[in-house]
């Protein structure tokens, strides 16, 4: 199994080049189970999620290219496709359930293994499926698989989520533009990602539209076409890079990005102290020394993103006085916790609170990453320590971080992978 070692206190010097967003490419492929025709997506993130997803969709039927020197695929169907996506492929990435709208609305029948992917608590899909039956299907859930069925074809309704979900509004909205009739979806969530996703399913012939700002209104076709598609920067990784400018740089610039997209971390980073210069296409974050408490709370966007959550919590190990952070998404996002603790922080969680005391100086320590975010805020965090960290199971920062130690090292960071 592989690690990290790092050693701290080296002052990060350079430029990072954001890749493109995991979280986009994950539905827009996804999405293409809808088309016959060739597809051809540019800036895609060749993480292990990603390939997870071609490799769904190749068992699926799909035809998929991939250039791995132009982070582009090339994708074409084939006129017969599976209408299953076997647990063997799901079990480490939850995004894999997205193929059941698509599936469901194009052949009226699908059977899709209930999702893996991080131990962050329980994510139902029950937001999924209460979205899918409002469109005409019926369920069931059997020895850990989905079943859904629609005899007649998936029908255009009114859906009103009861509370916000990504994952559920992308699924929904890829069953309802093949559906018959029009479909309403309120109570949506508006990520940039599945607005993106949107771009791509209009540039393919889709008919969706926002009427409000939570409310989608498509109209079904069954008429689908070619399109090229760029997908968008990854604002998770950005905002990932901006934390360790902030606690472990000197000067380091962000380019390939639309910092309007982050607005709320930008404040919030710059009220905490961060020097920043913020341009249109370009961000620039210098050597911050003194830095502030600050109280968030994660939220759907625009709000404060859960998925940044373990990251800003070691750069409030180093703000002055106690910060606080509500994790309003998943119930059990603290597991780095117990990891940041062993290298030196002082942080306290009840429920979904922590309270983060500083300035604290950490100490290398060897560590286990939990998930996704948690191993990256562990990488940031042996970045700033004194002496050599060691970060076991970093298979979890392949499934969403491209080229992690190759950007790292551009910028004089000292890490290595064993």
């Amino acid at each position: 199994m592989q690690k990290l070692i790092i050693k701290g206190k080296k002052k990060l010097l350079g430029s990072i080049n954001i890749s493109g967003s995991k979280n986009a490419t994950l539905p827009i492929l996804a999405a293409t189970l809808l088309a016959n025709k060739t597809i051809i997506l540019k800036n895609v993130p060749l993480v292990q999620d990603v390939y997870t997803m071609i490799n769904l969709l190749k068992f699926i039927g799909l035809n998929i290219k991939i250039s791995t020197k132009l982070n582009t695929l090339k994708i074409l169907s084939k006129k017969k496709l599976k209408t299953i996506a076997p647990y063997t492929l799901l079990k480490t990435m939850r995004a894999g359930v997205l193929v059941l709208g698509p599936l469901l609305a194009k052949f009226k029948k699908a059977k899709v293994s209930l999702p893996g992917g991080c131990a962050i608590g329980t994510r139902p899909v029950n937001l999924h499926l209460f979205a899918l039956e409002k469109l005409g299907a019926k369920i069931k859930i059997k020895n850990g698989y989905i079943y859904a069925s629609a005899k007649n074809g998936l029908k255009g309704a009114n859906i009103k989520f009861p509370s916000i979900s990504v994952g559920a509004t992308e699924n929904a909205i890829l069953a309802a533009v093949s559906a018959n009739g029009n479909t309403t979806i309120s109570n949506c969530a508006i990520e940039p990602e599945i607005q993106d996703m949107i771009v791509f399913l209009k540039k393919i012939g889709c008919n969706i539209s926002f009427i409000r700002k939570r409310t989608i209104k498509i109209i079904g076709t069954k008429e689908f076409r070619s399109a090229n598609h760029e997908v968008m920067f990854d604002r998770i990784e950005l905002g990932t890079y901006l934390i360790v400018a902030a606690i472990a740089g000197k000067k380091v610039i962000f380019l390939r990005i639309k910092p309007k997209i982050i607005k709320t971390e930008i404040k919030l980073l710059k009220k905490m102290g961060v020097k920043m210069k913020v341009e249109k296409n370009k961000i620039t974050v210098f050597e911050s020394t003194k830095l502030n408490n600050i109280n968030i709370k994660t939220e759907p966007y625009p709000g404060f993103p859960t998925d940044l959550q373990a990251q800003i919590m070691v750069l409030m190990s180093k703000a002055s006085g106690t910060s606080k952070i509500t994790e309003n998404i998943f119930e059990n996002r603290f597991m780095h916790v117990p990891e940041l603790k062993r290298m030196g922080a002082k942080i306290i969680t009840k429920k979904n609170v922590a309270l983060i005391s500083g300035p604290t100086s950490l100490s290398g320590a060897e560590v286990m990453a939990t998930d996704l975010r948690a191993s990256v805020s562990l990488v940031i965090a042996a970045l700033i320590a004194d002496n050599r960290t060691v970060i076991n199971r970093v298979y979890h920062l392949d499934r969403g971080y491209e080229n992690l130690e190759k950007k790292l090292k551009k910028c004089k960071a000292s890490i290595k992978r064993f």
